[in-house]
């Protein structure tokens, strides 16, 4: 764990971060995308080859109903339990997040509203890595089930055997997703996006994954919607002499476990902070002058993950403007909210909290403005559509209010 100061060019340089452009992984992703337009199944097949060294038939590409029933025979009792009690959770806390249609009628007449209505289709992107993520699957399929998706389809790259992990394969089955395919990366990305004879063509795509599946959400935003670009995990710990110097050490080293993920301690305890400085695996530390300052730094950096572990935390939580997730107190840490709290653990990344927020049952809705006006109104306001209307040229469009008066006289 290395010590740098607040706003030190080091800081700027570091905190300063956006989601990087590799001109090299953008050509090669635009290549594949291209080639999965152009052929479809066959692409994402050559694909899968190539980057999974896997070899599939079309008719693979689909998980079989044999293949999730099998699922079961390779599961314990204990993960059951563990995943009946992380949906109750997750379910229970997006319960909260409905979002309805409304509508208001003015004195005059004029009807306004908004109708609010699900997306039909989504695909959920699950990496596949060297461990499963049967967690990512609950935490993206049940905010989708919420807010009313009629198709959800799960994507994930098979393994060398040419199936999928049976933990997400049984979330999947008990979660009531309507298909499941094996193929990763660009080409499993683009085949949401487009579609292909195998693969259904979807409204948004969510997930996380690597630099390639990054930048094919990227490229394929306009054919369909995404969640967010997302980077490396990150983590920031407020920390100071009250707080607990092994949870704290324990919760930098828990987030070492994600790949080139990001780990800093905010303190403003020299005492803490030479203690830390001795833990194993990659990270920050940065000495504040007081917890106001600490709170600024926070906010600078608009972090994945923020736990705040120091004494009477709610008052510091008023202060945070910019956090995906927020966990309060020295018996929070991270991984409950990575696993059973409720909120998902889709969270934004590279200082995108600062716009972005968590994945949430409003991710996955859409609405239409309501407008209806009779012709009283629609002669009230008459004069300032032809000004505004006048004022910027459209001559069409004032043409378009006064022919209902000029027919009705």
């Amino acid at each position: 764990m290395k010590v740098i100061k607040p706003w030190s060019k080091k800081f700027e340089k570091l905190f300063q971060r956006s989601v990087r452009r590799d001109r090299r992984v953008e050509e090669k992703v635009r290549r594949i995308i291209d080639d999965v337009k152009n052929d479809g199944d066959e692409a994402v097949l050559r694909y899968t080859r190539k980057f999974d060294r896997v070899k599939l038939t079309a008719k693979e590409l689909r998980v079989t109903e044999s293949e999730i029933n099998g699922a079961y025979q390779n599961i314990s009792p204990d993960f059951v339990s563990a995943l009946k009690l992380a949906v109750e959770n997750v379910s229970r806390f997006y319960r909260k997040q409905t979002k309805r249609s409304w509508k208001m009628v003015t004195e005059d007449g004029v009807i306004l509203g908004e109708r609010v209505k699900p997306l039909e289709s989504v695909g959920i992107y699950i990496p596949a890595g060297t461990v499963p993520l049967p967690s990512t699957v609950y935490m993206t399929v049940l905010p989708a089930k919420l807010a009313g998706v009629e198709k959800i389809y799960l994507m994930t790259p098979p393994n060398k055997h040419k199936s999928v992990d049976p933990h997400i394969l049984a979330v999947a089955n008990l979660l009531k997703v309507d298909g499941i395919f094996k193929a990763g990366g660009a080409q499993g990305i683009a085949a949401m996006a487009l579609g292909t004879k195998t693969i259904p063509r979807v409204d948004k795509i969510i997930g996380p994954g690597n630099a390639y599946v990054a930048e094919a959400k990227r490229q394929v935003f306009g054919y369909c919607d995404i969640d967010m670009i997302a980077g490396p995990s990150e983590l920031v710990i407020l920390a100071n002499d009250y707080s607990d110097p092994d949870f704290v050490a324990a919760d930098l080293m828990a987030q070492s476990e994600h790949h080139m993920g990001t780990a800093i301690l905010v303190t403003t305890s020299k005492r803490l902070a030479k203690i830390i400085k001795k833990v194993p695996g990659k990270g920050h530390i940065i000495l504040v002058k007081n917890l106001k300052q600490g709170v600024d730094v926070i906010n600078q950096i608009a972090p994945e993950h923020l736990q705040i572990m120091v004494k009477s935390p709610q008052r510091i939580l008023k202060d945070v403007k910019h956090a995906g997730a927020i966990f309060i107190g020295a018996y929070t840490p991270t991984a409950v909210g990575d696993y059973v709290a409720g909120p998902s653990h889709v969270l934004p990344t590279n200082g995108t909290a600062r716009f972005f927020s968590g994945l949430g049952v409003y991710d996955f809705l859409k609405s239409s403005h309501v407008i209806s006006y009779n012709r009283k109104a629609l002669e009230k306001i008459k004069p300032a559509i032809e000004h505004i209307g006048g004022l910027e040229g459209l001559t069409k469009h004032v043409e378009s209010v006064k022919i209902r008066f000029y027919k009705h006289k």
